[in-house]
């Protein structure tokens, strides 16, 4: 059985990424390589830092999905909207909905992204 729904939960650091169905779910995480970086011992800040690939990483993990949500604490969900619209136009198409959510474990997560599909998507 495919997993065809996908939530991505993502900050400026990582994403949660998963992946599920009604009976299985399966997750991975990605994670900036812009956070790794020091300079002098520093760590460089990932908004001064391109973030191309990041969202493009994240994009890649979610491509086969029929069905998206993007969540997140802060503006990072919008600037990776604004990148699937401008990169990735397939996989924008595909995305249901945008919402705030902070810090959720990741069974949380899954548990919202559900009631979220079942709600908005099947209702």
């Amino acid at each position: 059985m495919s997993l065809n729904h996908v939530v991505v939960w993502l900050d400026q650091a990582e994403a949660h990424v998963i992946h599920f169905n009604r009976e299985t779910s399966e997750s991975e995480v990605v994670k900036t390589a812009s956070n790794r970086h020091h300079k002098t011992g520093v760590e460089v800040s990932s908004q001064a830092a391109d973030q191309s690939p990041y969202l493009s990483e994240i994009a890649a993990a979610i491509a086969d999905a029929s069905g998206i949500l993007i969540v997140g604490p802060g503006i990072e969900k919008m600037q990776f909207i604004k990148h699937l619209n401008k990169s990735h136009t397939a996989i924008a198409e595909k995305v249901v909905g945008v919402e705030s959510v902070d810090h959720p474990s990741d069974g949380q997560l899954l548990a919202y992204a559900r009631k979220y599909f079942i709600k908005e998507v099947l209702s």
